[in-house]
């Protein structure tokens, strides 16, 4: 069995004049949502063998929190520069190049691309995938380039506000 985690990027600022989009970092509300959907795949014992980021700030930044709940070197996530303004054939691309010996794997990245790759396996697709929500599909399959065509499931759809509700 693959499985797969789609994550959005948390929470960043728009505050910072003279940066770059890509350079812009979390605010601290997003640190704290995050880890709040971090602790949640920690009690599910949800732990991806690998993490790939987009180059962003921020998406490294919520790479990086979602490694250190794990107890993960941050030098093991994997930084791709082809994820920012990403379309889904990149992610597909991604995926499709994994090493069998993986089982796991979680990509985290941007708008609308994450929303439009997460709703490409969702029956009930959804509008907008919130900053540090994180989508888990399972595939009955050993091989990524056969996800395609492998029976899939909806493990979860997860994000801060369905965790505060859920308290």
């Amino acid at each position: 069995m693959k499985q797969l985690y789609i994550a959005r990027h948390a929470k960043s600022s728009w505050d910072f004049s003279g940066i770059s989009d890509h350079e812009r970092p979390l605010i601290e509300k997003g640190v704290k949502r995050t880890k709040l959907v971090a602790d949640y795949l920690l009690q599910n014992n949800d732990k991806p063998d690998l993490i790939i980021s987009s180059f962003a700030v921020r998406a490294y930044e919520t790479a990086a929190l979602i490694a250190e709940t794990f107890s993960c070197p941050k030098e093991n996530i994997q930084v791709e520069n082809n994820l920012y303004h990403s379309d889904i054939d990149i992610l597909f691309d991604h995926l499709y190049s994994l090493p069998n010996s993986i089982n796991s794997v979680m990509m985290v990245g941007h708008n609308p691309t994450f929303t439009e790759f997460a709703n490409y396996f969702l029956r009930d697709k959804i509008d907008w995938l919130p900053t540090s929500a994180v989508v888990c599909i399972t595939f009955k399959t050993d091989k990524w380039g056969d996800i395609h065509r492998a029976k899939k499931n909806v493990k979860f759809v997860v994000s801060p506000k369905i965790l505060k509700h859920k308290k």
